[in-house]
């Protein structure tokens, strides 16, 4: 056996506090598409009402927050963006974006286990055109 010379994991032998980092964005997105492929930890959770979408928390892992929310046919958000650094990705269903930019507006449907990065001024809506409803996962940092 080869020993750990990185210490990945251990207190530092000289008695000092480390700084944790925040994770990255990759890391973040590594977390969503890890949930997503066990959907027996969160599919449970799961609400389904008819009038708005339902955001519930799956939890908070070390300063991480997840969540999953269920969107119904028809719905539409109002454009916003996202204060906080955000990844989110469509599990299930269907959901259309429109982004506005300097660029100007464009829409598009968004592809199920794609990891979507969210954050500083990206202003889009979201909208469920399709017959059910649409289940996305997303990881969050406190903005």
């Amino acid at each position: 056996m080869v020993p750990d010379l990185t210490m990945r994991g251990q207190d530092d032998p000289h008695g000092r506090v480390l700084a944790r980092r925040p994770p990255t964005v990759g890391q973040l997105a590594a977390r969503i598409l890890d949930l997503a492929a066990r959907p027996g930890d969160w599919w449970a959770l799961a609400r389904f009402e008819p009038d708005a979408p339902v955001r519930v928390r799956i939890g908070d892992v070390d300063g991480v927050r997840l969540w999953l929310t269920t969107w119904p046919p028809g719905h539409r958000t109002s454009l916003h963006d996202h204060s906080g650094t955000e990844v989110s990705a469509l599990t299930s269903g269907e959901l259309a974006e429109t982004v506005i930019s300097a660029d100007g507006v464009t829409g598009r449907p968004l592809r199920t286990n794609r990891v979507r990065v969210h954050g500083g001024r990206h202003t889009h809506g979201l909208a469920n055109p399709g017959p059910g409803y649409a289940i996305t996962l997303h990881a969050g940092l406190p903005a």
